[in-house]
Parts: structure tokens; C-alpha cells; sequence
């Protein structure tokens, strides 16, 4: 097959204008079904491929003098862009409505005073975590809770005894009404690797932050933050601590 041959096949074939509606057709599906960004890239990576091959193949159509194929091809990549810059305007108007109003979760919650309650430490713009904590030596296991970049978004350091491999991860509660809080993503984003065969205690803990997205910024709630252990081996999970903390949440 000659270059020339090869041209005329891959832009002037009748698989172009199903390709793009294809492509075109799963994009918006993941968009508005899935919050899954590994699926999402991709899709849009092969809409983009078939635009751009249909681009060529009006050009190629117009070069050769195919004016109803040009106009067809034309027709079908312009209703194509318009239907998608049609729901980017939708999901725009939508993000920014759910921007502008304000997250309702925590006006009506009181803060317990009859139950201890910490408050997370800080952790500075260098990532340096408080002298005071990071140079204690603890003699049992502990949890601790840090502020980082944003009000509800937050970081942890766990002190644990002789473990077997496995992960550790965060559940968390609001406490006067037992909510679960960000179920979806908190398991997964709070997950940290940990490993202990000897006898003395050491200390673990993220290095990246997760997100408390219930409530809002300025209205702080009582949350009880769970530390649970899940083997390699697959045997059952299992609760190793638990703690109080005063948060807020993440404003969106």
C-alpha cells in the first residue's frame, strides 16, 4: 500500500464519522455517571484522536473535490463541538451553583463537652510537622491529627506496636449524630502501608493529604476518627484505635 493509498483509507472511510460519535458518546457518559479520572483521561484522549481525524478528512474531502462528503463530514465534527461545548457550559453552570452554596452539614451541630476532644496540630507551609510532637517518644499506640494546606484537609501520624504487614486507614464519624464522613474517598485516601516485627513502637503516617468534605469552612463539628488495620493476608479487618477531633470541612 503507497503513503498516498494509506492517506485516502485512514480519511476517507466510513468508520471516521462513527469513531467520533463513539468516542464522543463515551466521554459524556463518564462524565456524568463516573468521578473516575483514570477512565475519564483516556476517553477523552481518543475523542480528541477522532476529532483530529476527522479534521483531516474534511481537509483531505475538500482537497479532492468531495463537496458532499465535505459537507456531511462538516455537518457532523460542527454538531459534534457544539453538543459538547453545550454540556462543559451545563456542567460549568452546575459546579459553580453547588460553589455558591454553602455546605448546611454542620449549622445545627453542637460540640460535645461531656467527652475529651482534641484539636489537629499544624503543619506549617515546609510540610514540618510541631517539634513537640515529632520528637516525643510514645510508649503506647497513639493517633494524631494535623491541619494541612486548606481547613478540612488533613494529614495523620500513627504510633503502633509489633504489627504484620498490611494498611491502616481512617473511618470517621460525626459524633452527636454518628454520620459516617466521606465514605467514598476517605478509606482510600487515608490508606498508609505499615509493618512493625519488633517490640518497639513506631510511628507512620501519610504522605499526602485527605479530605473531609462534609460541612464547611468556619463551622467546626466533633468527629471521631477510627485507625483500622487490614492484613495482607486477607484475613478480617479490624479496629486499633479510635480519637476525637474538632475539624471542619473542606469548602467547595
Amino acid at each position: 500500500m503507497t503513503f498516498k493509498q494509506l492517506v485516502t483509507y485512514s480519511f476517507d472511510k466510513w468508520w471516521r464519522p462513527i469513531l467520533l460519535l463513539l468516542t464522543t458518546g463515551l466521554l459524556l457518559g463518564l462524565s456524568v455517571w463516573s468521578d473516575t479520572s483514570v477512565l475519564q483521561i483516556p476517553a477523552f484522549v481518543l475523542f480528541c484522536l477522532s476529532i483530529a481525524i476527522l479534521g483531516f478528512s474534511l481537509i483531505f474531502q475538500l482537497w479532492k473535490k468531495r463537496w458532499i462528503n465535505a459537507i456531511l463530514t462538516f455537518l457532523i465534527l460542527g454538531c459534534t463541538i457544539a453538543v459538547c461545548l453545550f454540556f462543559a457550559i451545563v456542567f460549568f453552570i452546575v459546579a459553580t451553583n453547588e460553589l455558591d452554596e454553602p455546605d448546611k452539614f454542620a449549622d445545627n451541630l453542637k460540640i460535645p463537652k461531656n467527652i475529651t476532644i482534641y484539636t489537629p496540630a499544624d503543619i506549617n507551609f515546609d510540610k514540618k510537622k510541631p517539634d513537640s510532637i515529632s520528637n516525643i517518644q510514645k510508649k503506647d499506640i497513639d493517633f494524631q491529627l494535623y491541619n494541612s494546606i486548606q481547613p478540612g484537609v488533613y494529614e495523620y501520624e500513627f504510633w503502633t506496636s509489633k504489627i504484620n504487614r498490611g494498611i491502616i486507614y481512617l473511618k470517621a464519624y460525626e459524633i452527636t449524630q454518628n454520620y459516617p464522613l466521606s465514605t467514598s474517598e476517605l478509606p482510600s485516601s487515608s490508606s498508609v502501608k505499615i509493618f512493625n516485627d519488633k517490640d518497639s513502637i513506631i510511628k507512620i503516617g501519610t504522605s499526602h493529604f485527605f479530605t473531609i468534605y462534609e460541612g464547611d469552612w468556619g463551622k467546626p463539628y466533633a468527629a471521631r476518627f477510627e485507625v483500622w488495620y487490614k492484613p495482607s493476608t486477607g484475613e478480617q479487618e479490624t479496629k486499633l484505635f479510635e480519637k476525637n477531633y474538632k475539624i471542619e470541612g473542606w469548602m467547595r
